[in-house]
């Protein structure tokens, strides 16, 4: 299952870069749980809702795997499980 923009206070913030950088900063903490990092990645799937800003979501991205190089698939959705949510990542990480 994907990582949706909740922080950890329970809110969501409105802009797909904030939620973008919201979704990222707990796939982080997911891995750390692990004793894993951002090079264990090997495959991204990035759901994002038709309209919104690709660029911000891809850099988001970028920034959080730190260079290494993943398969990475973008998926357009009309829409999420929840209607505030514009973007949802599932990551696949291999210690």
């Amino acid at each position: 299952s994907g990582v949706v923009p909740i922080a950890p206070d329970g809110s969501v913030p409105a802009g797909v870069a904030d939620q973008a950088a919201v979704v990222w900063s707990s796939i982080s903490a997911i891995l750390a749980e692990a004793s894993m990092g951002p090079a264990d990645i090997v495959s991204v799937v990035t759901y994002v809702v038709v309209g919104e800003d690709l660029g911000s979501v891809m850099t988001a991205r970028d920034v959080a795997l730190e260079g290494n190089l993943v398969a990475s698939t973008l998926v357009y959705v009309p829409n999420l499980a929840q209607p505030a949510w514009k973007v949802e990542v599932a990551v696949v990480a291999v210690a």
